[in-house]
């Protein structure tokens, strides 16, 4: 367990020492925290940042309630509370980090590559054809990979459109943004980034030693059968499917039910009392307001706009075109949106059955101790009538004695 959790930070640190001495590591860094506030208005959007935050802190899984169940009474939960997602934020922060580092220097490669085609159709077609000098940049023609970046950006933004051919502006964000979504930036985008480092053998078998540790510690054989469908040639799309709806709406419905339950349900008084309890003070009352109304608000509009929106814009994935080359959105046949319904109702349907289950049980138990009372009340009312009755003479025996 301890090799598990420690081997990918490890790993991590060794990328991330590498990455940053990589040609374009700052500008995949810069890119990573550039902000794009126009995304903020889209539901998606948010339902994957609550998704990834669900996830990576077990929120909604019973995971954390499983490892709680060992820990001693007077245990610290609430350090614990504090702990967890800090560490949680610091090894994603670590890990984006990495990858945004290494996916910049595969983006300058690109872009670079990019420069070195289209300086040498320029050279072409000022050897095929009449072309205007003015118009014609000052490159190094001889060595088209010597010319910067920034030089054929600026060159092509005043007078790329008047060349013919399939000159491109060599963007570097487009070259970020390929490849970058799902498992393709596992295994595709990061797979060739590692490729293009010096010793890529030994980085590649440490990269996919940290994957094949990640899955074997968060996964169990059942899954792992159940794991078997995604292998096949049509995989890649369950695993969409399973990602974008049939793993991430139900999840939200369970934390939804989850904060009601424990917030309004058992009270957030009694539960700050039992955490008082076990740690000798109270927590703040801000906890109450944020279990009963800001947590729960959130998720409940979360889940309200993520439900309208698949009732108004059909579901979608995306599918590769072959007459194109290139990757579309396409909408889900009325089976697979049958099969995604199912999936939800089936990840929903343990709430509701343990809830029936919890309350017939407790009524059998309540119609059990009504049984044992009336059982009691009745033997100790016959004890009573069955005292024996004393004899005259030992009574007035008794009354004299009393008397002297």
């Amino acid at each position: 367990m301890y090799f598990s959790s420690i081997f990918p930070y490890v790993v991590l640190f060794c990328f991330l020492v590498r990455g940053l001495m990589l040609d374009g590591a700052l500008e995949g860094i810069g890119f990573m925290f550039y902000p794009k506030l126009e995304i903020w208005a889209d539901v998606q959007v948010w339902r994957q940042a609550a998704t990834q935050v669900f996830f990576s802190l077990g929120l909604g899984f019973g995971s954390i309630i499983a490892y709680s169940s060992y820990n001693p009474k007077n245990n610290n939960c609430h350090r614990d509370a504090f702990t967890v997602p800090t560490i949680n934020f610091l090894t994603s922060v670590l890990a984006t980090l990495v990858v945004f580092a290494v996916l910049g220097f595969r983006a300058k490669n690109k872009a670079v590559e990019c420069v070195v085609s289209n300086i040498k159709e320029l050279s072409e077609q000022f050897r095929s054809g009449p072309v205007e000098i003015n118009l014609m940049p000052s490159f190094n023609y001889s060595d088209p990979s010597a010319v910067a970046l920034e030089d054929y950006r600026a060159w092509f933004k005043l007078h790329g459109n008047q060349f013919p051919g399939n000159l491109t502006d060599c963007d570097l964000e487009k070259e970020m943004q390929q490849g970058v979504e799902g498992t393709g930036l596992a295994f595709i985008a990061f797979t060739e980034a590692i490729s293009l480092l010096p010793g890529s053998p030994f980085w590649s078998a440490l990269f996919f030693l940290m994957l094949l540790n990640l899955g074997l510690s968060t996964i169990c054989i059942i899954s792992f059968i159940i794991g078997l469908l995604f292998t096949q040639r049509c995989g890649n799309y369950f695993v969409m499917m399973f990602d974008d709806y049939a793993a991430t709406l139900p999840l939200i419905i369970v934390v939804v039910l989850e904060t009601f339950s424990v917030s309004w349900l058992y009270g957030a008084d009694r539960f700050l009392d039992d955490i008082e309890g076990m740690l000798g003070w109270r927590p703040h009352v801000i906890y109450k307001y944020l279990w009963k109304y800001v947590c729960l608000l959130a998720m409940l509009g979360l889940l309200g706009a993520t439900t309208i929106r698949m009732f108004i814009k059909r579901p979608t994935y995306m599918a590769w075109n072959q007459e194109n080359g290139s990757e579309e959105y396409l909408e889900y046949p009325d089976w697979a949106l049958a099969v995604m319904a199912l999936l939800i109702i089936f990840a929903v349907m343990p709430v509701p059955i343990a809830l029936i289950h919890a309350v017939l049980m407790e009524r059998t138990r309540q119609r059990a101790r009504d049984s044992e009372a009336g059982q009691y009340s009745i033997v100790s009312t016959g004890d009573k009538c069955e005292t024996p009755m004393t004899d005259i003479s030992d009574l007035d025996r008794s009354n004299g004695t009393a008397a002297s």
